[in-house]
């Protein structure tokens, strides 16, 4: 049982021969102490300790074993490289930071299955072991010793088998299930991974999507002590790569995407004219109160950021007082000028980025242009969540 840390007192007055064993002691030796727990004097407590309140007043002490000195500081801020915490695993694993990560994973997990077993459903778990069947990734392999040449393959989902137990008659099934894909590891990817799979028959999307609304309120009730507001909002896979450049937007901060293509269009700056008559568009974000955060030096880095993505440059108009201040005013008069400020809605102290290509290479890095500004800028407010739906997924593009 996991009882936090507990302050030991070896006093040379009521056990002068534990004092003088425990003054031998070295960090992560382990020890067996009996002892009498009291009180801590007044002013005393640690109130950042759930024992903090007392303390135990050793009359014995027996060392159980002893140990190396550790490769890194166990109880506190890790100057140590991942390998390393890696290589030392059960020591990175008795971190207060680590372990709390598992213990809010438990309960997350308990609380999933409470939600769930409320509403009707019944948690079947499905066989590792099986057939392969063509997936989005590959397929981890495992050879049979009954059948010489066999082989099983891990799942990457329980997907058949569910679709199993629906025809069985079990109208509501789940499990907290690990799934296996044999590809590269990658922020995003790791070969073995868990998923709450859940099926039900007969339903239809409102009734999916209200499910999982209801469990991911519980979550952050029961989890995080937050409320959230369900039901949730609602994005089209179009709309979240139009104003967000991903479909994983991040709605918790503005400066999203704008298609400028009819104004600059109108305009004499040929890079414009010549991503549009290629098909392509033009498009733009507004960092607002921007134009004095970044010098010539930070404007050419983001436009690195852009160029990672396929992009060819990154034009840039701050607006001040007097207009626009950029390379690229001289192509558009005063009138439009205003009109793209105005469709904007940039006012003096804004900056305004622009990107011309084709769409797809537009919206990915002003989506990612957009999320390095908010996190440089600080943007984003500490501690929010925004939850939102993506929905109409293009299947087969």
């Amino acid at each position: 049982m996991w009882t936090n840390i507990t302050q030991i007192v070896f006093d040379p007055q009521e056990s002068p021969e534990s004092h003088a064993k425990a003054q031998a002691l070295r960090n992560e030796w382990v020890v067996a102490v009996k002892g009498r727990v009291s009180s801590r004097l007044e002013g005393q407590e640690n109130r950042d300790l759930l024992t903090g309140e007392i303390e135990v007043k050793a009359r014995e002490i027996r060392l159980l074993n002893r140990t190396e000195p550790p490769p890194f500081q166990v109880d506190g801020i890790v100057d140590a490289s991942e390998n390393l915490r890696l290589k030392y695993r059960y020591l990175e694993l008795r971190r207060p930071r680590v372990f709390d990560l598992f213990r809010k994973r438990h309960a997350i997990a308990a609380a999933i299955r409470s939600y769930l077993n409320g509403r009707g459903f019944i948690e079947v778990e499905t066989p590792f072991l099986t057939k392969s069947t063509p997936e989005g990734a590959r397929d981890y392999l495992v050879p049979s010793r009954v059948n010489r040449g066999m082989f099983y393959a891990l799942p990457q989902s329980p997907q058949l088998f569910k679709q199993m137990l629906m025809v069985a008659g079990f109208d509501r099934y789940y499990q907290i299930v690990r799934c296996f894909r044999d590809e590269d590891l990658r922020a995003d990817r790791q070969p073995e991974f868990t998923q709450v799979d859940l099926e039900m028959s007969f339903s239809g999307e409102e009734q999916v999507m209200a499910l999982f609304e209801g469990m991911m309120s519980v979550l952050f009730e029961s989890i995080l002590g937050l409320s959230i507001e369900i039901p949730l909002p609602r994005l089209t896979y179009r709309e979240a790569m139009e104003k967000y450049g991903t479909d994983r937007p991040d709605t918790r901060f503005g400066m999203t995407i704008r298609d400028v293509s009819s104004l600059a269009l109108q305009s004499d700056f040929k890079v414009f004219r010549r991503a549009l008559d290629d098909g392509g568009m033009v498009a733009a974000i507004v960092v607002r109160d921007g134009a004095n955060a970044f010098s010539r030096k930070r404007l050419d880095e983001l436009a690195e950021t852009v160029a990672h993505s396929g992009a060819k440059g990154l034009a840039w108009i701050k607006i001040n007082q007097e207009g626009w201040q950029s390379p690229i005013a001289k192509f558009f008069d005063p009138d439009l000028q205003n009109s793209l400020s105005g469709f904007l809605h940039a006012r003096p102290g804004d900056l305004i980025l622009i990107v011309a290509d084709q769409s797809d290479i537009v919206l990915e890095s002003l989506g990612k242009l957009r999320l390095e500004i908010a996190n440089n800028l600080e943007m984003i407010p500490d501690e929010t969540h925004a939850l939102v739906w993506v929905t109409q997924f293009p299947l087969f593009e």
